[in-house]
């Protein structure tokens, strides 16, 4: 039986993956292979945190391909050149990969689908990671969309779920051939930043079926309200596992649709997928406009009236030391969880881009670096979203109220509390806004900040003015 190369990079599962499945399917030996190359990636290579996931996602597929009698080869170095080299040590007939989207990973995919295929090596390529190809979808005109509803209104008149790809029961044991230990390939920070994260999560497979099964059982049902209340699991916190395909939007969409839930919980379930729908538009957007990575969708802000860049005003916003407790909530769970509450990324996006002023690109380069599931169409749309300076994004007089916004959503405080704890002693009207005792936040809190690094009512009317010379 002749030899395959599985390619594999966002699709780190044996179950329902397609260039696994299709390849045995197609009568070959798969020969499994894992290429780190993040230079690949110029300017958005993978952040401190992503590496952190990587390292133990590769470890648990390493694991349960193993437990299957086969074997990961994992390599380093420029993609084409690793491959050609596995192939030819191999004599891999073909080569089978899921897409990815990031414009220079297209590319880079593209060169080496031309050149194996100029070697009479076959390809095959497959929609590995989402609900619907970025160019399977246009607007009537036969252009990209750029509002979510009406593209979501066609994806979801038009998707099908295909059959499940079954998970191999076994797989044969790789020829011998040169390969890395994940260890070697020094994906974990050299600080020990990163260890408090795995007391909230389990990189791989096996960790993303049990949150989806955690989210089946309890927060689908009531999604819809809960996903906007940061200080409890409200959401299915799937996204890092979604990034590197650890599973697959078809099987959280199949495991949704096969809820036996009440009629009063269907809203949830819809919501819930429309936020899958607003992952594929990321796609979609990325996809027909690769320079939204670095660049303003909307050309209308390319002389938006930034501020100047202040470090230390930078940092203070990156640490949580704002003086602003929603906001510091938010960015010491991402420092202490490697994720935020989406909420909660809302707010803090909005207090950066409008109440600071600066370029969306600082916050997106933060999260880059600090998130567990830091995905480059997800990241650039969303802080697009926030600043007003995307499609569809939100209007740029939409300036979140960091005050309200938390008692709105943590009227208790809980959240706050959990992740500022020293305000735990102030009351808790008081925590929402601390500067406004400020006598008893000396007292009950003398290491927190007295006073905002702004104040929001005079940093909301500058943002509106600087909005409407744009």
């Amino acid at each position: 039986m002749a030899n395959a190369l599985v390619w594999l990079r966002r699709d780190l599962r044996l179950h329902d993956n397609p260039a696994l499945a299709q390849a045995i399917a197609d009568g070959y030996m798969p020969v499994l292979v894992y290429v780190h190359a993040p230079e690949e990636e110029g300017d958005w290579a993978p952040g401190a945190a992503s590496l952190a996931w990587l390292h133990f996602s590769l470890l648990s597929l390493q694991q349960a391909i193993e437990a299957r009698g086969g074997r990961l080869i994992i390599a380093r170095g420029a993609s084409l050149a690793e491959l050609e080299r596995l192939q030819a040590e191999t004599r891999a007939e073909a080569l089978y990969f899921g897409n990815v989207y990031e414009p220079l990973l297209q590319a880079r995919d593209a060169k080496v689908q031309q050149a194996f295929e100029r070697s009479g090596i076959a390809v095959k390529r497959f929609n590995a990671s989402l609900l619907v190809e970025p160019w399977q979808v246009q607007t009537g005109s036969g252009t990209p969309y750029k509002v979510f509803t009406p593209f979501w209104r066609n994806v979801s008149a038009a998707f099908s779920l295909r059959a499940e790809y079954p998970a191999p029961s076994r797989l044969p044991a790789s020829p011998e051939t040169a390969g890395l230990t994940v260890e070697q390939l020094g994906l974990l920070p050299a600080i020990s930043w990163h260890e408090s994260f795995w007391t909230h999560w389990r990189p791989g497979e096996e960790g993303a079926q049990e949150l989806l099964e955690a989210f089946c059982e309890g927060a689908v049902d009531g999604y819809k309200e809960q996903r906007n209340l940061p200080d409890r699991t409200g959401t299915s916190k799937l996204s890092p596992h979604l990034h590197f395909g650890e599973i697959s939007p078809q099987q959280i969409w199949r495991r949704i649709g096969a809820l036996q839930l009440p009629e009063s919980a269907q809203p949830d379930a819809t919501h819930f997928r429309s936020e899958l729908g607003w992952r594929e538009f990321s796609y979609h957007l990325i996809h027909h406009f690769p320079a939204s990575t670095d660049h303003n969708l909307n050309p209308q802000f390319d002389r938006f009236d930034w501020a100047e860049l202040d470090a230390e005003s930078l940092a203070r916003w990156q640490r949580g030391r704002t003086g602003i407790p929603i906001v510091d909530a938010g960015m010491r769970e991402l420092w202490h969880t490697g994720w935020m509450h989406n909420r909660v990324r809302m707010i803090v996006a909005s207090f950066l881009c409008k109440n600071l002023r600066y370029h969306w690109m600082h916050g997106a380069r933060w999260f880059w670096d600090t998130l567990l599931d830091a995905d480059l169409a997800n990241n650039s749309q969303g802080w697009q979203w926030t600043a007003g300076t995307g499609c569809d994004a939100a209007p740029y007089f939409r300036i979140f109220n960091p005050v309200s916004q938390s008692e709105k959503f943590d009227p208790q405080a809980r959240y706050i509390k959990r992740w500022v704890p020293e305000l735990q002693q102030l009351p808790t009207p008081l925590v929402f806004a601390p500067w406004q005792r400020p006598e008893l936040l000396r007292h009950a809190a003398p290491e927190y900040p007295v006073a905002p690094m702004v104040d929001l009512g005079e940093s909301r009317a500058a943002a509106l003015a600087a909005y409407s010379r744009r």
